[in-house]
C-alpha cells in the first residue's frame, strides 16, 4: 500500500494502525521520501454543512467521543481550527460563500430575506412606469405551496415517497412571487439572483457530474448564473408542515422532527453515493460535488426544549442535553456516509469537506437578552414621519436576528444618519432565558453601526448599490430579536458564536493528522473544491475579484 492509500484509509476509517497513517503523514510534510509524488486529484468531493455547529461543539464532541466518526474525519486529514463564515451570518450568503469563493457584497447575496431598490414587485406585468424596489424572500414563500414537504409537486403518500421529489425543482418556485427584472420584465429567479458562478457551474463545464440537497426550492441560487449546475437538486421544503405534527407545525418546531427530515437528505446522499440519482431509482454515476446540509443541531441550538429535553447550551460552550443528542445523530449519520464510501470503494478517490453556513449566537445562556425588534421600528419610523410631516414609512425592509438589517425607502445621507442615531438612542428591557422581562438593554441592544456610505464600504460596494441594507447593526453578544420566547439562539451577527465554524478537510488529497491553527475563511471551500479535482479554481468569478485563496492543505 502506498503513502496516499494510507493516508485515504485512515482519514476514512479503514481498519489499518493509527502510526502507519501518521508516518505517512509526516514523510509527505517533512519531505523525507526520495522522489515525493503530487497528489492524484480526487474523483469526488463530499460537502457537508451542518447549520449552527460551532468549531468548539467539534472539538467538544471529539474530546469525549474519539472513536467516533467525526474524531475519525478530524484525525484522518487537515483541521482548520480558526475558521469564520460571512458576515452576515446567515444560510444564504454562508452556503453561496461555499460554493462560490465569495463574501455577500461579491454574490449580491446579504441573507436568505432581503431587499432590492432596482427590481420591480412580484407579479409585475406591466413594467412601464413601475417605482422599482421589493422584497425577495428567498425561504419557502417561493413556492408553489409552501406547506407541503414537495414544496407542491403533488406527490402522493408523503413523507415517504419525498425521494421522489424532482432533481430539477425549478419548476416548484411559483413565477407569481419572484421579483421582477424591469429591463426583461421577467420574473427572476434565485440563480439569476446570484451575481458570480458556482462550482457546480465549472463542474458541469469540465463535464462532470453535480448534485446537491438543501432545505428550501429557493436553494435553486446554488445552480449559479447559468441556472444549470447543479444536475440533482433534492429540495424537500423544511419550513412545510411536519407530517404526524398539529397543523401548522414545521420540521423545525420539533427537534425530532428536524432529525428525520435530516434523514431523508442522507437517504439522498447515500443513493448518491451508490451511484444513483437522489431517487435511487436511476443510475447516473456518483457525483464529482456532491453534498447536503443538516437543520438538525440549529434546531437543538434554537429550541428551549424538545422530546423532554433541554435545548441550547448547559453552560458557556458547554452543549445541554437535546445538543448533545443531536450531535450523536449528527456523528451517526457522517458516519454512516463514510461506511457507505468505503464500501464503495470510493475511499481512495473521494474527499469529504465538513463546515457550517453559520453558528448560533449565544452559546453561554446567561447571556440571552430576547429584544422585541417590532417596537424599535415603529418608533423609528414614528420619529421620521413626526420630523418630516407627510413622508412615508422610513423602513422598507428590515431582518433582524442576531444582527440588524435595515433597508430604507429613504437612502439620502440624512435618512441613513436619522436611523442610526434613533437606534442608539433606545433602551428597554429584554427577557432572559427563562422568559422574564429582566435583562435591561440600550443602544437598541447594538454594539455598531453601519449606516449609508459605511454599510457600503463594509460590505465592500458602491454607495447606493441596489442590493447593500443602508444600515448593518452589530448586536451586542446574547442579544436576540425576538417577540416572543420560542427560541433561544440566532444567526445572523458578528460575534464569535456566529463566525467560528468547523472546517475540516479528509480523504484521497489530503494528509492525516494535521491541525491549522491560523485563521481562514469558508469563501476558500470553494477554490479548494475545484483545486482537489484538479480543476482550476480562477475559473470562479469571484475568486478572481475577492482573490480568495485555496486552503494550505499541506
Amino acid at each position: 500500500m502506498n503513502r496516499r492509500s494510507i493516508r485515504l484509509a485512515a482519514s476514512l476509517g479503514v481498519a489499518m494502525t493509527v502510526a502507519g497513517g501518521s508516518l505517512a503523514a509526516a514523510s509527505e510534510l517533512t519531505g523525507s521520501s526520495a522522489a515525493p509524488q503530487k497528489p492524484v486529484a480526487a474523483k469526488h468531493v463530499l460537502l457537508l454543512s451542518v447549520d449552527g455547529l460551532h468549531q468548539s461543539d467539534l472539538a467538544w464532541y471529539i474530546a469525549r467521543h474519539p472513536g467516533s466518526a467525526l474524531a475519525r474525519l478530524v484525525n484522518g486529514g487537515v483541521h482548520y481550527t480558526n475558521a469564520h463564515t460571512t458576515t452576515p451570518s446567515d444560510s444564504f450568503p454562508g452556503m453561496t460563500a461555499q460554493v462560490t469563493g465569495g463574501g455577500p457584497g461579491t454574490t449580491g447575496v446579504y441573507y436568505d430575506d432581503v431587499y432590492n431598490h432596482a427590481l420591480l414587485p412580484a407579479g409585475t406585468t406591466h413594467c412601464k412606469g413601475v417605482k422599482p424596489g421589493v422584497e425577495v424572500d428567498m425561504t419557502e414563500d417561493m413556492d408553489k405551496n409552501k406547506a407541503s414537504l414537495d414544496a407542491g409537486q403533488g406527490l402522493k403518500n408523503l413523507p415517504g415517497s419525498i425521494l421522489q421529489m424532482t432533481g430539477r425543482p425549478q419548476s416548484l418556485l411559483d413565477p407569481s412571487k419572484l421579483p421582477v427584472d424591469p429591463t426583461t420584465c421577467k420574473p427572476v429567479y434565485p440563480h439569476s439572483y446570484l451575481q458570480v458562478n458556482t462550482v457546480f457551474n465549472v463542474a458541469r463545464n469540465a463535464g462532470l457530474r453535480t448534485a446537491w440537497s438543501d432545505k428550501h426550492i429557493a436553494y435553486d441560487i446554488l445552480n449559479g448564473p447559468s441556472g444549470t449546475g447543479i444536475q440533482d437538486q433534492f429540495s424537500p421544503e423544511i419550513n412545510s408542515d411536519a407530517n404526524g405534527y398539529p397543523a401548522g407545525n414545521d420540521w423545525t418546531t420539533d427537534n425530532k422532527a428536524t432529525e428525520q427530515y435530516d434523514s431523508y437528505k442522507v437517504k439522498a446522499v447515500l443513493n448518491e453515493i451508490d451511484g444513483y440519482d437522489h431517487s435511487g431509482r436511476h443510475k447516473v454515476g456518483t457525483p464529482a460535488i456532491f453534498g447536503m446540509n443538516f437543520q438538525s443541531v440549529s434546531t437543538a441550538q434554537k429550541l428551549p426544549s424538545s422530546e423532554g429535553l433541554k435545548g441550547g447550551y448547559a453552560s458557556k460552550g458547554v452543549p445541554g442535553p437535546l445538543l448533545q443528542k443531536n450531535l450523536d445523530y449528527v456523528n451517526t449519520e457522517v458516519g454512516a456516509m463514510v461506511k457507505e464510501i468505503r464500501a464503495k470503494g470510493l475511499a481512495s478517490s473521494t474527499d469529504i469537506v465538513l463546515s457550517a453556513k453559520h453558528g448560533q449566537s449565544p452559546t453561554d445562556p446567561t447571556a440571552l437578552t430576547r429584544v422585541d425588534d417590532g417596537p424599535l421600528l415603529d418608533g423609528l419610523n414614528a420619529a421620521w414621519k413626526k420630523k418630516h410631516p407627510g413622508a412615508g414609512e422610513l423602513v422598507a425592509h428590515s431582518v433582524d436576528d442576531d444582527g440588524m438589517l435595515l433597508w430604507l425607502n429613504d437612502r439620502s445621507a440624512e435618512a441613513t444618519s436619522f436611523a442610526k442615531q434613533y437606534l442608539l438612542s433606545q433602551s428597554g428591557k429584554g427577557t432572559d432565558i427563562s422568559g422574564e422581562p429582566t435583562k435591561s438593554f440600550s443602544n437598541s441592544g447594538l454594539s455598531r453601526v453601519y449606516a449609508g456610505k459605511e454599510a457600503a464600504e463594509y460590505f465592500g460596494v458602491k454607495p447606493g448599490d441596489a442590493r447593500v441594507p443602508d444600515l448593518f447593526g452589530i448586536a451586542k453578544y446574547g442579544v436576540v430579536y425576538t417577540g416572543g420566547t420560542k427560541k433561544i439562539a440566532e444567526h445572523g451577527g458578528a460575534h464569535a458564536d456566529d463566525l467560528n465554524v468547523p472546517l475540516v478537510i479528509s480523504g484521497a488529497g489530503t494528509p492525516a493528522g494535521m491541525t491549522k491553527s491560523a485563521q481562514v475563511e469558508t469563501t476558500q471551500i470553494a477554490p479548494t473544491i475545484l483545486s482537489l479535482l484538479g480543476l482550476n479554481p480562477h475559473n470562479l468569478q469571484a475568486v478572481q475579484k475577492d482573490h480568495t485563496q485555496v486552503l494550505p492543505v499541506r
